[in-house]
């Protein structure tokens, strides 16, 4: 009774979260298009290119003559005083007020203040597009990168679940040998030591298939308790079209397509004329402008259509010349802040370009090391087959004692393993070398 309450309780705990847990299955396209809407970076850079979007247009509108209405409506109690006939009379009235006024100011030269500006917001604009796209292929890449590695831990299960298979079919056979005297216990018991390891191997290897399908989860945002089924992708890789190339020729495409160079290199541009704009302030601004003043009041026994739009419109049109002569410093400073700011991002491409290089080359050094690699593995695999079955038919016959049997069997699983992850290693470091030459 005790082992049917104790079994009980088990199903109890382990149901729910059997039926919690829901999976979906998953192209690398959909996981890709996924990962795009919801990887919480990129969508910060999305609304990030609104704001340079408007920054972009509010210095092309900066051309444009500033245009404000205001009106005010109040209403004064207490003492009143009026000039009437040379006489200043004061009174306590009630006085109500009704004011408005039309307010213009234009540019008329401002040392290219305008012209400068326009420049910075266009350069900004494009450098937030080119970070964006840069930003959508390190989230393909990191996707390409979880996507693989749980279809490499896939592929581990399978391997291991077949040799366990494999192993359980050989126990029995050892089982039979024992029975008419071919074997001795010691095979026996050796053989049910080797399945019993082969169970921890397979339970291994599920758990770091779980574990890799969780992160790719986490990058996908995915609902809770939801886990992806990947869809297998051809490995094929044509490595001659990259290994062929010379390195110089990969650097030259780096510098060319990678669009965070591009970015840094436009964003140079922006610092450069916003140091251009900085220094306009040195030179004298004339600014044209138009006032357009009206007031209606109650102490007046006119109407207000009189008052406010013939008796007391006040019209103003003018220029207004500022010339800086001592500004405490002010206009030094924020010629030297964007000096700095432009001499920083000289620094940064130049930074840029070096890690970029000793990312192609690592990159194409990966590359290399992958070819070779694959290429051992397939040797290494088909030995070990061969191999394996040798001794596996010479066990049988009675020749070959348990211990090559079962150093034969680990060289077979360990060569199946290794050509796995060396076809999967392949495809990921294409993909790195065509990430880091920015495809």
């Amino acid at each position: 009774m005790r082992v049917v309450i104790f079994t009980i309780l088990l199903l109890m705990m382990h149901v729910p979260s059997g039926i919690a847990q829901q999976e979906v299955v998953l192209t690398f396209e959909e996981a890709v298009e996924i990962g795009l809407e919801r990887q919480v970076d990129y969508r910060k850079l999305l609304n990030q290119q609104d704001i340079l979007r408007m920054e972009r247009l509010n210095a092309q509108m900066s051309y444009l003559p500033r245009l404000n209405i205001s009106n005010s409506n109040f209403r004064q109690i207490g003492q009143q005083f009026q000039q009437v006939e040379g006489e200043l009379i004061v009174t306590n009235e009630v006085n109500s007020i009704v004011s408005g006024s039309i307010n213009a100011s234009m540019p008329v030269f401002n040392a290219f203040r305008q012209h400068h500006t326009t420049r910075a917001g266009k350069y900004f604009e494009e450098a937030g597009e080119l970070g964006l796209e840069r930003n959508r292929q390190l989230v393909y890449n990191t996707i390409a990168q979880q996507y693989l590695q749980a279809l490499l831990s896939e592929e581990l299960v399978r391997i291991a679940r077949e040799n366990l298979e494999n192993q359980r079919q050989m126990l029995a056979q050892i089982e039979g040998f024992v029975d008419v005297g071919l074997r001795t216990l010691a095979d026996l018991y050796n053989q049910q030591s080797e399945v019993a390891r082969l169970e921890t191997v397979l339970l291994d290897a599920e758990l770091d298939w779980e574990t890799n399908r969780w992160v790719l989860a986490e990058s996908l945002q995915l609902e809770s308790e939801v886990l992806p089924m990947l869809t297998p992708i051809a490995l094929d890789v044509d490595e001659l079209e990259w290994i062929s190339l010379p390195l110089e020729e990969l650097y030259a495409n780096a510098k060319a397509l990678r669009k965070d160079l591009q970015q840094q290199q436009v964003m140079e541009k922006g610092s450069k004329s916003l140091l251009a704009m900085s220094r306009s302030a040195y030179f004298p601004q004339l600014s044209a402008y138009f006032n357009f003043n009206t007031f209606y009041t109650s102490l007046d026994d006119r109407t207000f259509s009189n008052q406010f739009f013939t008796i007391f419109p006040q019209r103003v049109i003018g220029l207004s010349l500022n010339i800086p002569i001592f500004n405490n410093y002010d206009n030094k400073t924020q010629v030297t802040r964007a000096k700095v700011e432009f001499m920083n991002q000289q620094l940064d491409r130049s930074a840029m370009e070096r890690t970029i290089s000793q990312e192609v080359k690592l990159a194409y050094q990966g590359m290399r090391a992958a070819v070779k690699r694959r290429d051992a593995t397939a040797v290494q695999l088909e030995a070990a087959e061969v191999a394996h079955e040798a001794i596996s038919e010479r066990f049988r016959l009675g020749i070959s004692n348990f211990v090559d049997l079962a150093q034969a069997n680990q060289q077979l699983v360990t060569a199946q393993s290794d050509h796995a992850q060396a076809r999967y290693t392949l495809y990921f470091q294409e993909l790195q070398l065509k990430f880091a030459i920015g495809e």
